[in-house]
């Protein structure tokens, strides 16, 4: 099982040096045998709010490292003319010799429609006709558009890619049905702990697995999501995260309000519930969401208590750990805390006999 490094902050309170942690973590990755490290796509509103286009942090990353992979987790496909996902990330791809990879995802919240709202009611039929596209342009093929005199030409897009075939992975927050289409189209897997146990994930793997190898050759590829920072005690890391990991979830708080709004008679009685909540229950959310985050759906700990999470995964199928460290923790002890993740790393591949 591999490990990669993946950001999704909500950083609104550093005016300066905000992608610090950015940088200092992809060095850190790349000297130490990690193998990507992802950076999200989010916009108008805080929580990852610095990363309105993965293909710029991405450039960046490649710019400063040498080995590890250079991802997308996720690029929202219908916010985007295929072409243009195709040519940015042909670039990244260029900058970091053929290290370039994009999860995709259909989107979830309106408001970022306001770049395409044309094209929010038809998100998730479209992703794959999409990503189908992207991939082709990858290839060298051509695609017919139209151009501004309303007239059909044929496109080959620039520059060319180092890689022949771009990386290509399907987000999902747990949906059996898009695990499924992952493993039909021959996509890999790009996933979290958010409203899934591990049990549930091993068997949504399982079934991932069997529609890869149906359709496609070998078995696929799944990535997990996690939030992660590793110590020398277990009371010590929970008091180093607590406040600043309950300000990150809380910060989600009115996203889901908006979600559920845009749900429209679906999510009208959830939005209304969301809404009539007092700062008191909204801070006995926030508590019982920290504490299943910390004791079940997080790598939190010492070196051996995150050992028996990673065992956990391994048998669950995962083949990488997506280690998010990002959530609202000073970047000074994230950074020192690095030394730690490091020895997690190696104490695993000595467990794997690599």
């Amino acid at each position: 099982m591999d490990f990669s490094l993946f950001y999704f902050a909500n950083n609104d309170t550093e005016e300066r040096d905000r992608y610090r942690l950015l940088l200092d973590g992809a060095r850190f990755a790349d000297r130490n045998g990690f193998t990507a490290v992802w950076t999200p796509e989010r916009h108008f509103h805080p929580f990852g709010g610095l990363y309105p286009n993965p293909s710029v942090t991405g450039a960046a990353v490649a710019a400063v490292t040498e080995h590890v992979a250079v991802r997308a987790g996720s690029v929202v496909a219908p916010l985007h003319h295929p072409m243009r996902v195709a040519e940015e990330w042909s670039v990244v791809d260029n900058l970091s010799n053929g290290r370039a990879g994009v999860a995709f995802a259909s989107g979830w919240h309106a408001a970022d429609f306001a770049l395409r709202p044309e094209n929010y009611e038809t998100r998730k039929s479209a992703l794959i006709d999409t990503v189908d596209t992207i991939r082709r342009l990858w290839r060298r093929e051509a695609v017919e558009l139209v151009d501004g005199a309303g007239e059909s030409v044929s496109l080959t897009m620039f520059p060319p890619p180092v890689q022949p075939e771009l990386p290509v992975w399907l987000t999902t927050g747990g949906t059996p049905a898009t695990f499924e289409l992952a493993g039909r189209n021959g996509m890999g897997v790009l996933t979290h702990l958010l409203g899934q146990e591990v049990e549930v994930l091993a068997q949504r793997i399982a079934e991932y697995r069997a529609a890869h190898r149906e359709h496609r050759d070998g078995p696929g590829h799944v990535a997990l999501m996690l939030h992660t920072f590793v110590g020398t005690d277990r009371e010590t890391v929970r008091e180093t995260v607590r406040e600043p990991f309950s300000r990150y979830l809380a910060s989600s708080f009115d996203l889901l309000v908006k979600a559920a709004e845009a749900a429209g008679a679906d999510g009208a009685a959830m939005s209304r519930e969301l809404r009539s909540m007092d700062e008191e229950d909204r801070r006995f959310l926030v508590a019982q969401a920290f504490d299943r985050y910390f004791e079940t759906s997080g790598m939190f700990g010492t070196v051996d208590e995150c050992m028996v999470m990673l065992k956990q995964l391994a048998d669950a199928g995962v083949d990488e750990v997506a280690c998010l460290v990002d959530f609202g923790v000073a970047t000074d002890q994230v950074v020192a805390g690095f030394d730690h993740l490091a020895r997690l790393h190696d104490a695993w591949r000595a467990h794997e006999g690599r």
